[in-house]
């Protein structure tokens, strides 16, 4: 049975994030959404609850696959798509470096 996420008056393009930072807030304000714990979601993913904390608080060097499973956790997807506003990085959007 598919869950569907509460409504937060978004616009159904859902939530951005450009960076490992933002994309972890983003899950983690869907997980509470969702009435889930860290450890909830852990288990739905086959993965520690470490991972999720981690992932929430913008580590960096989270792998895709590890990315998916906890998506899949949340009944999430990820969708790409340009950027709907220009960066305000100064050095650029290629500026970041990080593993992600």
């Amino acid at each position: 049975m598919k869950k569907a996420v509460p409504s937060s008056g978004e616009s159904s393009s859902g939530r951005a994030g450009r960076r490992p930072a933002e994309i972890g807030a983003v899950l983690r304000r869907y997980r509470r959404e969702l009435k889930l714990s860290q450890q909830g979601v852990a288990d739905r993913a086959g993965i520690r609850q470490a991972t999720v904390s981690a992932i929430e608080a913008g580590e960096e060097g989270v792998s895709l696959k590890t990315l998916a499973l906890i998506l899949a956790a949340l009944d999430l997807e990820l969708v790409i798509r340009p950027r709907s506003e220009p960066t305000a990085d100064p050095a650029g959007p290629d500026s970041y470096d990080g593993l992600w």
